[in-house]
């Protein structure tokens, strides 16, 4: 294998028996940067003087003492960070002309938590203007291609961390997801993703989309590697009044119980017309094969799925108009004319479902039925505990399809977007290839039930591997 197919654990058993060096590492999955960007455009900024340089200082602290690799658990490892995330010293422009020169000069708490523990940030990824889209082409900076067929799609908004990771331009990428961000574009690209529980990963310092929905997750190449980033980003923080203080368990330790007395729900909302039969038969293989290893299946029923795509689109939009309120090119970023037509429409639409005599009718009802489907999920975990659903109703559709047709564009989130709404958590698994191209399956739990979907998801994954 070269050495930017690794995974992070793979890295961290070669550095431990001096197989290859850090500098090794990095120039690897710079060499990979350097043949594929030009072609899928999954970075804006590329730190390259700098991660070498971070790279030979990490190689003589394990030249100095080996314990180094056991007490900083990313020691070395080359991750991208969406270009929502501030980084000290590195241009960071939400995927907009608006802030194409903004140098922010703090971290966020996330990248603060990943160098921490060792992590190089060796780049800055592509994304939908203001994680505004569902297919990576809303980005002033252009569009991001999917790896497998550069005519179709990768996924967005976290367009360019997915088709990083799934290329070997970096071990892992870190990602936001508010309806669907992380999820879809990790099912389109094969890779994991992981949305965790709203406030389980501090937001400060990450660009705003949509307050009460924006979650800070993670892509990885295995789900050891995504359970082994969440233990190190999760946390209460006090820079970020919506993080939780409830307690982080060891994701990796849980990892090492089997999955063997869990109850699996299939929601009968997400198998219904217009889900690619091919992706539905591919879900329900997997769910089989589980039946066969003892778990419980059950379908189970979540009655107000069908209103959670038009309350997504009231209440993100509303929040939306409010967040770029702050982007007026007086205190930073450039002027207002450079938005895009997505961000344009978004505003408006925002600010009208805000504005008087509209807010009742429209935002207020959509926070009504949000805690509805919010209930519904709370309802179905008093019966199973985990459910199983597609990611997408469709495969990688192709570049421009949907770009015309807001409404068709908006329907790719269709069954990410309620688990949104109910701020649970949801990992996207990768299940192989249909026709040539990824697809992945949706494991979503209870609030912070990380440990029991890492547990699951590793169950599927050995069962994959082992076929």
């Amino acid at each position: 294998m070269k050495l930017y197919q690794l995974t992070i654990s793979q890295v961290r058993e070669g550095l431990k028996k001096k197989e290859f060096s850090i500098k090794e590492l990095v120039s690897s999955c710079l060499e990979q940067i350097k043949k594929l960007n030009p072609k899928l455009n999954a970075f804006i900024t590329i730190c390259e003087k700098e991660v070498l340089k971070k790279a030979e200082e990490a190689d003589k602290k394990i030249r100095n003492s080996q314990s180094v690799i056991r007490n900083l658990p990313l020691l070395g490892i080359p991750i991208a960070a969406k270009d929502l995330f501030c980084t000290k010293g590195i241009k960071t422009t939400a995927g907009s002309k608006v802030l194409e020169n903004y140098i922010p000069v703090y971290d966020a708490t996330v990248i603060r938590k990943l160098k921490e523990a060792g992590a190089i940030i060796i780049g800055k990824t592509n994304c939908d203007a203001w994680a505004h889209g569902s297919s990576g082409e809303n980005s002033d900076f252009g569009p991001t291609k999917n790896p497998f067929d550069e005519t179709r799609v990768p996924g967005g908004s976290s367009s360019g961390s997915a088709v990083a990771v799934a290329t070997g331009m970096c071990l892992a990428a870190t990602g936001t997801d508010t309806g669907g961000s992380i999820r879809q574009p990790a099912a389109f690209c094969g890779v994991v993703g992981l949305k965790p529980t709203y406030g389980r990963v501090s937001r400060f310092g990450v660009v705003a989309m949509a307050s009460s929905l924006d979650c800070m997750g993670h892509f990885t190449k295995d789900v050891r590697d995504c359970a082994l980033i969440l233990r190190v980003t999760a946390g209460k923080d006090e820079k970020d009044a919506t993080s939780s203080p409830a307690p982080a368990a060891d994701y990796l330790k849980i990892l090492e119980n089997p999955a063997k007395n869990f109850k699996i729900g299939l929601p009968r909302q997400y198998f219904i017309k217009g889900l690619d039969k091919k992706i539905e038969e591919r879900v329900l293989k997997i769910v089989r094969l589980l039946g066969k290893r003892g778990l419980k299946i059950k379908e189970v029923s979540l009655p107000h799925t069908k209103y959670a795509l038009a309350t997504y689109y009231i209440i993100q939009p509303a929040e939306v108009s409010s967040n770029l309120a702050r982007y007026d090119g007086i205190r930073y970023g450039l002027s207002r004319v450079k938005f895009g037509a997505e961000a344009k429409r978004r505003m408006m639409l925002g600010t009208y479902t805000l504005s008087a005599g509209y807010y009742e009718a429209y935002y207020l009802k959509a926070m009504k039925v949000r805690t509805l489907i919010r209930k519904d999920f709370e309802n179905v975990f008093r019966e199973v505990d985990l459910l199983i659903t597609p990611v997408t109703p469709t495969l990688p559709f192709k570049l421009g399809e949907k770009v015309d047709n807001p409404l068709q564009m908006y329907l790719s989130d269709i069954l990410t977007i309620p688990p949104s709404l109910a701020g649970i958590p949801g990992l996207s698994l990768p299940l192989g290839k249909i026709d040539n191209l990824p697809v992945g399956a949706q494991i979503l739990g209870p609030q912070f039930s990380e440990e029991k979907i890492f547990q699951l998801a590793r169950m599927i994954e050995r069962e994959i591997n082992e076929k």
